[in-house]
């Protein structure tokens, strides 16, 4: 990272200008959600010309691409600050991930939520979602688990590529994806207000469902 003080003063402007567009792209996602995103919106809001604004970002998947690796890293660096504390284990990710998510949910929703219609990540974002998931399987790798083979271990074995290499074991790796997806599924529920009036603590529910995913493995599979 390029230290602030070494810039020269356009270079700062320009960095100030583009937190600027940034911060009005989350009030609008909040507002109408990512598909509607409009440079042109954001310029209004800033006293700019359309013209001026695009020389800040080339255009819309540029910005969106911006916030997108901005979220991912904010959530990798939280996963490593939460992995590397003494005695953190899966417990602690999921903790992680939900007080993360809850903290803003717009932002949760543009990496997890509907794909905005016409927007390709690049490919260092999958890089960056790598970071994300390698505490998690190396958390399940640690664990003890005595998990008969499942078939679906068996076709993991053969589609590891989601794993970027990681050599944990298949049953590992397969308890990795579903507490990965389970817990998404209990955060994007809750996020959305499908458990409003349904009368239970969706935080005792979350709870619940890391104790499920977490609990010692005997015969059965998953």
């Amino acid at each position: 990272m390029v230290n602030q003080e070494a810039k020269t003063p356009r270079e700062r402007y320009r960095a100030q200008v583009r937190t600027e567009i940034k911060d009005r792209a989350w009030e609008q996602i909040a507002t109408a959600g990512a598909s509607a995103l409009s440079l042109n919106a954001i310029a209004k809001q800033l006293g700019m010309s359309g013209p001026a604004l695009y020389r800040y970002y080339a255009g819309r998947d540029e910005l969106i691409t911006e916030l997108v690796r901005d979220a991912y890293r904010s959530l990798a660096d939280a996963f490593g600050a939460a992995s590397s504390r003494p005695g953190a284990d899966v417990s602690t990710l999921a903790s992680t991930l939900r007080t993360w998510a809850l903290e803003d949910p717009q932002r949760y929703f543009l990496i997890y939520g509907t794909p905005v219609p016409g927007y390709h990540a690049p490919d260092d974002i999958t890089a960056i979602a790598s970071e994300i998931m390698a505490p998690i399987l190396d958390a399940f790798a640690g664990l003890p688990s005595s998990d008969t083979a499942s078939a679906f271990d068996a076709h993991l074995e053969e589609h590891r590529d989601w794993a970027d290499g990681h050599p944990a074991p298949a049953a590992a790796l397969r308890r990795a994806l579903t507490f990965w997806t389970r817990l998404h599924g209990a955060l994007s529920l809750e996020l959305a207000g499908h458990f409003t009036g349904m009368g239970f603590d969706p935080a005792r529910f979350y709870a619940a469902e890391l104790d499920e995913l977490t609990a010692p493995r005997g015969g059965d599979a998953m």
